[in-house]
């Protein structure tokens, strides 16, 4: 019976908050198979659903959406990037200070991670000027590194915090059988920390697919810019098509939501990595 009460308790607070986190995805998929009138109508379901928009995204056939696919694949690339040098700093860094004990190491991350205590967005200008130093503004390399700048603190601590997780043990055992430091991260720090790995690579990949400051900042050019600041475009008209943007922003969404789906299980067990007692 209590079983029962507090199966009950949980689903008073679960169907709630459920409900609360899906009505704005109802309402986005809603108006992206509305025409012009029944997005007006306010109607929680369309008089005549329609798929036009979809094609017309498909197609480029609006003047906002003439670099769609453009801007998707460079939402792709800088997503990406940013989550394979973000994940190659971090996994050394932490390895670095987790095992190989380099002195300051611990003393630096700590420095880096005070970082957040600013936000992001009071760092956009320092970083732009920096950029601009660089002879790197309107370049997509000059997005990718912020980017990894922004994720790198936060990767570093978690990869060494599962790091610290990992027997002592297997690193005397193998430095025993000779290997050096690089044979102690392929073949024993890799394997173990995969788990985690892929939750700080996916990490920053969604950082950087859902930003949209510093892509506004840091590029100018249509063509180089990603599709969250492409459809950004959209809110500077008066009459703007509400139902196109609201399609293409569900073909946005869905990326990231078939990378949750494809690594869940990886995620789960990095985020329960650090149970393993040492």
């Amino acid at each position: 019976m209590k079983k029962f009460l507090d199966e009950g308790k949980l689903l008073l607070i679960a169907v709630p908050v459920l409900v609360w986190t899906l009505l704005p995805i109802y309402h986005l998929f809603v108006l992206s198979i509305s025409n012009q009138e029944s997005m007006l109508a306010g109607k929680l379901w369309p008089d005549q659903p329609t798929l036009q928009n979809f094609q017309i995204v498909f197609a480029q056939q609006h003047y906002y959406l003439h670099n769609f696919w453009r801007q998707m694949f460079n939402s792709f690339f800088i997503a990406v990037a940013t989550g394979l040098i973000t994940l190659f700093v971090a996994t050394f860094a932490a390895f670095a200070i987790a095992r190989l004990k380099v002195r300051g190491g611990r003393t630096m991350m700590n420095l880096a991670l005070a970082t957040y205590l600013i936000p992001a967005a009071f760092l956009a200008i320092p970083m732009y000027k920096a950029m601009g130093s660089y002879g790197l503004l309107n370049t997509q390399a000059s997005l990718i590194l912020a980017m990894v700048a922004l994720a790198s603190p936060y990767a570093i601590w978690v990869l060494k915090q599962a790091s610290d997780k990992l027997p002592k043990e297997l690193d005397e055992a193998a430095v025993m059988d000779g290997a050096t430091s690089i044979q102690l991260f392929r073949l024993v720090y890799l394997p173990l920390m995969k788990p985690s790995m892929v939750v700080i690579g996916i990490y920053a990949l969604l950082l950087a697919w859902n930003e949209y400051l510093y892509a506004f900042l840091l590029l100018s050019s249509e063509k180089a810019v990603p599709l969250a600041v492409g459809l950004g475009l959209f809110l500077s008209a008066d009459d703007a098509p509400w139902n196109l943007l609201m399609a293409a922003g569900l073909l946005y969404a869905i990326p990231p939501a078939v990378i949750y789906y494809l690594f869940r299980k990886n995620m789960v067990g990095g985020l329960t990595s650090g149970a393993v007692k040492s």
